[in-house]
């Protein structure tokens, strides 16, 4: 079987349709594919065979949460049609040559097992330097913005040969106008993101020798004994991306390691004793708290139910509970209850009070 035929045939449409559904079965795109959903899938697939499928306009809008972006997201058909690609045909062509410490996007790894390494490579420099280290921490400019088409476009030739594929990826590539920028919102746009700098993993670890790295997409760091070491080191990563067309952000800074480092939602740090301890950053609890404020506003204004609430923030409990948290959490607690149980609301319900972590 081709590469290709894993994207069209109809078995593996309908694993992607399921996948695409996954949480927004409620939605009218969702539920209007899926009151014909033999005739679209075989739709689908008969376009995709035949190449006379075409994208669908983009949907454009704002979010501003963790920060101000353009999301570009895609219609529903082609939402099942890049599971299919990305989950047959990309994941596994791509992600084989990915380093270990490339942590976004990629089945069993994540924010989490990010932190997890994180705090074995400091407790690991401990043990050899104690908390006599520097980091060099790095944030690359509008990265989704600045990736260009041509060089992605080479990239991607470099692990995918199958002519029919290259049709459709460079239709993806090129529903953004110009050689720059790749829409946020799509799904392809995460694994393009995580192949565009995994030469620069590469040469990281193998070529520059630095064992303490890490990245979620452009957000990445650098732990060395050597403060020298790290500005040769920001050297030539500098060389690296504008090779690339990007460039790296203000951000970008080297700084003792014993000040922590802040990735991935948390501020991680040292002790003297060499423990690790891992708190919610000041700005995550700040958004947190406009968050629960601003669903107040839109439960009031039957924008949402009270179950999108409950499970909203039972969301930032579990990623909070993966830090030493526990009084930060109560506070929470107590001003989540504050707010949705006005009026006899005890069914702001299933928040469970208890709390994460060790300490607060």
């Amino acid at each position: 079987m081709s590469e290709f035929e894993k994207v069209y045939q109809f078995e593996s449409l309908y694993r992607a349709y399921r996948a695409a559904r996954r949480g927004k079965r409620w939605k009218q795109a969702a539920a209007k594919f899926e009151v014909n959903l033999l005739e679209a899938l075989n739709l689908l697939s008969e376009q995709l065979r035949t190449k006379t499928y075409t994208l669908s306009p983009y949907n454009v809008f704002m979010v501003y949460e963790p920060k101000k972006r353009v999301v570009m997201s895609n219609s529903y058909k082609d939402k099942v049609v890049q599971h299919a690609l990305c989950d047959n045909v990309l994941q596994p062509n791509f992600t084989r040559s990915f380093i270990q410490d490339n942590y976004a996007s990629q089945v069993g790894k994540g924010t989490h097992y990010g932190l997890d390494r994180l705090e074995g490579f400091m407790r690991k420099f401990y043990r050899r330097n104690s908390v006599d280290g520097w980091v060099l921490k790095c944030d690359i400019s509008k990265y989704f913005y600045s990736i260009r088409h041509d060089l992605l476009k080479l990239l991607i030739r470099k692990r995918i040969a199958d002519p029919d594929v290259i049709w459709l990826l460079d239709m993806i590539i090129d529903s953004t106008e110009g050689n720059v920028g790749i829409p946020i919102g799509n799904q392809t746009s995460q694994l393009f993101a995580l192949l565009y700098l995994n030469d620069m993993d590469h040469f990281i670890k193998e070529k520059l020798g630095v064992k303490f790295y890490g990245r979620y997409m452009d957000d990445f760091y650098l732990i060395h004994e050597d403060k020298e070491y790290l500005r040769h080191c920001l050297r030539e990563i500098e060389k690296h991306v504008g090779a690339l067309g990007l460039s790296l952000n203000g951000k970008t800074n080297i700084y003792p390691l014993k000040n922590g480092i802040d990735f991935l939602g948390f501020h991680t740090y040292l002790t003297e004793t060499g423990g690790v301890v891992r708190k919610v950053r000041r700005k995550s609890k700040n958004n947190a708290r406009r968050k629960l404020k601003k669903m107040r506003h839109l439960l009031d204004e039957g924008k949402i139910d009270r179950a999108t609430v409950a499970q909203s923030y039972q969301s930032w409990r579990a990623h909070a509970s993966k830090g030493d948290c526990y009084h930060l959490i109560h506070r929470m607690d107590i001003y989540y209850d504050k707010l949705f149980k006005k009026e006899g609301d005890d069914d702001a319900k299933g928040i469970k009070h208890a709390g994460g972590g060790e300490q607060g």
